[in-house]
């Protein structure tokens, strides 16, 4: 058996309504950039909960963060995050939009001469980063949880990894509820995704780890009995 040491920051806010404390969770930052992908967030009710939770305060938007983002746009970031003067992130969307927040973050704050070193060095040069929480509307990858982000890079044709404590959420808001409309297509995705990435622990390491292995048998058991009713169209707030 090994010797750890383990620490998980995140303060996770879980449940019906849970948007609305935003403003307790932000309450010592006035100046937020408000970061997000697409726009789905404008149809499923999300944005405007986070508007109204959140009015009064000096709130920046920065749309278009793609899946698998990129260098380039995390970049328009940073300038925006700077030139307004922002003192907290708020990260909206899936594992996409948690890994670009998180690169931002690290970027904001360092002081090297090209922030591509963040990634190239696998986040050993980030000694400080910009706080953010995020609100997740796709449950897959768990990035809500962790200090880890893939960032790609189109001149170069690179996509590498980083992770450091550093990173870690402040918060992370998780309302169920806000899944109601995400389209089958994603659901499904979502669904693989938890499967696969605890499949990916289980299966790669041969140790003597039975806790461990009981608890992902656990987890990808729960995700194929729960599939079914989450694939089926029918909102229900305990799947």
């Amino acid at each position: 058996m090994n010797n750890f040491s383990y620490c998980n920051p995140v303060n996770v806010v879980f449940g019906k309504g849970s948007i609305s404390k935003l403003a307790e969770l932000t309450a010592s930052h006035e100046r937020i950039l408000m970061l997000y992908g697409g726009g789905s967030i404008k149809k499923n009710g999300v944005y405007d909960q986070i508007k109204a939770a959140l009015k009064g305060k000096n709130l920046v938007e920065f749309a278009g963060i793609e899946p698998n983002p990129q260098l380039e746009t995390c970049l328009k970031a940073v300038k925006l995050a700077k030139k307004e003067k922002i003192a907290l992130l708020l990260a909206v969307g899936g594992g996409s939009v948690l890994d670009a927040v998180k690169f931002i973050s690290a970027a904001i704050k360092y002081e090297g001469a090209d922030p591509w070193e963040i990634m190239t060095s696998h986040g050993s040069v980030v000694k400080s980063a910009m706080p953010f929480g995020t609100v997740l509307t796709l449950p897959a990858t768990g990035s809500e949880m962790n200090f880890f982000s893939v960032i790609s890079r189109k001149d170069t044709d690179e996509k590498l990894a980083f992770g450091t404590r550093v990173v870690y959420p402040q918060f992370s808001i998780l309302d169920p509820e806000v899944t109601y409309s995400i389209p089958k297509k994603y659901l499904r995705n979502g669904l693989v995704d938890a499967f696969v990435h605890v499949m990916e622990q289980y299966a790669t390491y041969d140790v003597d780890t039975p806790l461990q292995d009981r608890q992902a048998e656990a987890i990808v058991k729960t995700v194929v009995e729960i599939s079914g009713k989450v694939l089926s169209g029918k909102a229900d707030y305990n799947t």
